[in-house]
């Protein structure tokens, strides 16, 4: 395993999901993070997001190194779920 990914938990994968798609969610406790995978955002809403301030106090655009990802309505149970094991490991 690659150093600082020794403990991950797989918390769950979008309901009704396709060998195609995969939106995934994990635990990282050596990195303290939460890792979700989903789908690339359209190329439009990235540009659209890069162009304007979306948040107050947030710079116009995504920062090198950022991704947007999209991430199905029907993960938000998958999402609290990861949210709860990540508050219980004290991270």
């Amino acid at each position: 395993m690659q150093e600082g990914i020794e403990e991950l938990d797989f918390i769950g994968i979008a309901p009704e999901t396709s060998e195609e798609g995969s939106p995934t969610v994990r635990v990282d406790h050596t990195r303290q993070e939460t890792m979700i995978q989903g789908w690339s955002a359209f190329e439009k809403l990235v540009a659209t997001i890069s162009e304007t301030t979306w948040t107050p106090g947030h710079a116009p655009g995504i920062p090198e190194g950022e991704i947007v990802n999209r991430i199905p309505a029907r993960m938000v149970p998958i999402l609290r779920e990861a949210c709860d094991v990540a508050e219980r490991a004290g991270l």
